[in-house]
């Protein structure tokens, strides 16, 4: 079992669409990851009749990596619905998820993210988000 299979497999367990009450409607997209260290991390969307309230599965399983290990760099990401991504966007992370893993180590840039599980074709976080208008403070910060 290679490390994708492995990640479908355990976000994979979460996918149970399902009303939580009568304004969150949760479980409808699962995420998996794998922090720098090896560990796998999963989550899975919650969605609210308010938008602003919504979490998607990535930040999900992020805000639990970072919760249960303290560690902010990912190694790999699947993100999916009701099958595993098959190519163009079907499993790419939205802005803001792009957004906060960016802000969340400047590492992340290099994270790869499933594209097409079947034939395990993955695209880096900083080829989705080019000229990545943070870049500029990461680079200040270190020079201090």
């Amino acid at each position: 079992m290679d490390i994708w299979e492995k990640l479908y497999e355990t976000a994979k367990e979460y996918y149970h669409p399902e009303d939580i009450s009568p304004f969150i409607y949760a479980y409808n997209v699962v995420c998996a990851l794998e922090a720098e260290n090896g560990e796998i991390f999963a989550g899975f969307c919650i969605e609210s009749c308010s938008g602003v309230m919504n979490l998607c599965a990535e930040r999900v399983a992020a805000v639990n990596m970072l919760t249960n290990s303290n560690q902010t760099v990912v190694k790999r990401l699947i993100a999916f619905r009701n099958k595993p991504p098959y190519s163009g966007s079907s499993g790419m992370p939205c802005g803001a998820c792009r957004e906060f893993f960016m802000q969340l180590s400047e590492k992340n840039a290099d994270m790869e993210i499933m594209v097409n599980y079947e034939t395990r074709e993955t695209i880096t976080l900083k080829e989705l988000t080019p000229l990545w208008w943070g870049q500029e403070r990461y680079e200040r910060e270190t020079k201090v």
